[in-house]
C-alpha cells in the first residue's frame, strides 16, 4: 500500500509530522483528521529501496505478457486493480510480482495506469502511449490486444533471424578457437624447428606469423573500443543498425501507422495522435512536423508530400483512405504491408548471412591450414 507523509497542527497549534498508509491521498486525510489534526501537507513517498534493480526495461516477452494478461483478464469483467492483483500473484518470477504490486498501488493512490508505467521506466514507451490513449479513449482492451500482437510478431521475426545465425556463430567460435590453438602453439613450434634446421620459413607461413603479430598488438584496443561502441549505443539507448537501415525504417513505418490506426479508431485526433506516435521513431522530428502541417489545414498525404521523406506506396495509400474516409483500415493495411516486406528482407538477409560466414570462415581455416602444412611438408622432404 502506498505510503505517506503529512504535515499537521494539533489542538495547541503544535506542528505534527508523520507517515501512514493508505490506498489514496484522500484516504490519508480522513486518517490524519481521524486523530483530530488539521492537515496541511500530504505527499506519497515514492519507495526508492524497493524500486532498486529496477532499471533495466523488462524482456519483450514479458511486456507482451503484460499486454496480453491484462487485455484478457479486463475483457472478463473484472477492474483494473483486481486485475493487477492477480497478475501479482501469479507472475512466475519475483521481479515481476513486484513490478505488478507497484503498479497496483499506484492505480488504488489514484494514478492512471500509464501515469504509474511511465514513472516505472522498465515498459516501451510505445506501451505507456497506448495505455494512454486506451485510458483517454475508453478503450484499452482492444489497443492492450493490438500492442500484444505487434510484439508478438516483432518476437516470432527476432526468433527467426537467431535461429538463422545460431548454426554460422557456433562454426564461428569452433573455427576461432581452431585459429587460436595453430597461431598459439603449432605455428611458435614450426618456426622454432625451421629456425634449428637453418631454413626459411614459406611465405604463407610468414604471412600468418605476420598477421598474428598484428592481431596480437591490436587485439587488446579493438576490444576496449568495442566496448566503449557499445557502453555509447547503451546509454543513447539507440538500436541502429549499420546492415539493417532500410528493414529497420520499414518495421518503424509499420510499427507508426499500426500505432496512429489504433490511436483514431480509440478517438483520438490526428494531429494529437501523429505527436504522440512519434516517439516511437528514430526520427520523431518529422513526424511533429506532419503533424505541425495537418494543423496548418494540410491533408495528411499532402502533409507527408510536403515534409518530403516518406515513400510514394504510403502517400498514395494514406491518400485513397483520407479520400474514401477510412483511413484507420487504410494505414492498417499499410502496415501489414510493410510489416511482411521487413519480415521477408530480414529472412532473405539472415539465410545470405549463413552461407556467407560459413565461407569466410573456410577461407580463414582454409589460409592458416595451408600455412601450417606447407612448412611441415618441406621439413618431410628436408628428412627425405
Amino acid at each position: 500500500m502506498p505510503q505517506f507523509t503529512y504535515q499537521a497542527y494539533d489542538r495547541d497549534g503544535k506542528v505534527r509530522k508523520g507517515n501512514c498508509e493508505a490506498s489514496s491521498s484522500a484516504v490519508a486525510i480522513e486518517q490524519i483528521q481521524a486523530q483530530g489534526l488539521v492537515v496541511v501537507e500530504v505527499r506519497q513517498t515514492v519507495n526508492t529501496e524497493r524500486k532498486k534493480g529496477w532499471e533495466k526495461e523488462l524482456s519483450l516477452e514479458s511486456q507482451s505478457l503484460f499486454c496480453r494478461s491484462l487485455a484478457s483478464y479486463l475483457k472478463s469483467g473484472l477492474p483494473l486493480a483486481d486485475a493487477l492483483r492477480l497478475l501479482s500473484r501469479q507472475s512466475a518470477g519475483k521481479r515481476l510480482s513486484e513490478v505488478y504490486t507497484f503498479l497496483l498501488e499506484e492505480v488504488q493512490g489514484g494514478k492512471k495506469l500509464s501515469k504509474a508505467i511511465d514513472d516505472l521506466g522498465i515498459f516501451r514507451d510505445s506501451l505507456m502511449r497506448v495505455v494512454e490513449s486506451g485510458e483517454q479513449s475508453g478503450n484499452l482492451v482492444d489497443v492492450l490486444e493490438q500492442l500484444s500482437e505487434q510484439f508478438r510478431v516483432e518476437l516470432r521475426l527476432r526468433r527467426k533471424v537467431r535461429s538463422a545465425l545460431t548454426y554460422p556463430m557456433v562454426m564461428m567460435v569452433i573455427g576461432a578457437a581452431v585459429v587460436t590453438f595453430l597461431l598459439g602453439f603449432v605455428v611458435p613450434r614450426l618456426a622454432s624447428l625451421f629456425e634449428e634446421l637453418g631454413q626459411s620459413l614459406p611465405f604463407l607461413t610468414r604471412m600468418l606469423i605476420f598477421v598474428s603479430g598484428i592481431v596480437k598488438v591490436m587485439v587488446l584496443p579493438l576490444i576496449c573500443l568495442l566496448l566503449l561502441f557499445l557502453f555509447l549505443q547503451r546509454r543513447k539507448k539507440q538500436k541502429k543498425g549499420l546492415f539493417f537501415r532500410n528493414i529497420r525504417k520499414m518495421i518503424n513505418l509499420s510499427v507508426l501507422s499500426s500505432q496512429i490506426a489504433t490511436l483514431l479508431e480509440s478517438g483520438i485526433p490526428l494531429v494529437q495522435a501523429l505527436k504522440m506516435s512519434s516517439s516511437l521513431d528514430t526520427e520523431p522530428q518529422k513526424w511533429r512536423d506532419v503533424a505541425d502541417l495537418v494543423k496548418k489545414g494540410y491533408r495528411f498525404d499532402q502533409a507527408l508530400v510536403k515534409e518530403g521523406s516518406f515513400p510514394e506506396d504510403m502517400i498514395y495509400i494514406v491518400r485513397v483512405g483520407e479520400m474514401g474516409g477510412n483511413l484507420p483500415d487504410s494505414l492498417r493495411r499499410l502496415s501489414e504491408n510493410y510489416w511482411e516486406i521487413s519480415e521477408s528482407r530480414m529472412e532473405r538477409l539472415a539465410n545470405l548471412v549463413e552461407p556467407v560466414m560459413v565461407l569466410v570462415l573456410g577461407l580463414v581455416v582454409g589460409f592458416v591450414v595451408m600455412a601450417i602444412l606447407l612448412p611441415i611438408f618441406e621439413i618431410s622432404s628436408l628428412v627425405r
